[in-house]
């Protein structure tokens, strides 16, 4: 199966376990791959034939500033019933979401969730 891989979403969000991450918020980052069929995209080479992942960037920013979260699953979980149910020619979609800078005591390193779902979790969740 083909993808469209797209790399650096970056937001600033509202989740997190601790209260203060939830009212302070912090910097997140996602990347995204869309699995779906590319081969009429790439015979037209037609926008309208492929998916507009200019949409998928919208949505993911748009999820992270306005919902809270007390876990980085929950927001990849809407991140990606977000995605997938954008446009029906996506079957599959992987989160990979990265908090940034977590609130950990001698930590500089990042924290992140890898979740892969298809159209069976849209189905399932909705």
């Amino acid at each position: 199966m083909d993808s469209i891989q797209v790399t650096g979403i970056r937001a600033y969000g509202y989740t997190g376990a601790l209260p203060e991450e939830r009212v302070l918020g912090q910097w997140f980052e996602v990347s995204l791959t869309l699995w779906l069929d590319l081969a009429l995209a790439a015979d037209t080479d037609q926008l309208a034939d492929t998916y507009n992942y200019c949409q998928a960037i919208d949505q993911v920013q748009r999820l992270i500033r306005t919902q809270r979260f007390s876990l980085l699953e929950a927001l990849a979980a809407a991140i990606s019933r977000a995605t997938l149910s954008g446009d029906e020619r996506l079957q599959q979609v992987r989160v990979q979401l990265v908090k940034l800078a977590a609130p950990i005591p001698d930590f500089d390193g990042r924290i992140a969730v890898d979740m892969t779902r298809d159209r069976t979790f849209l189905r399932s969740h909705t």
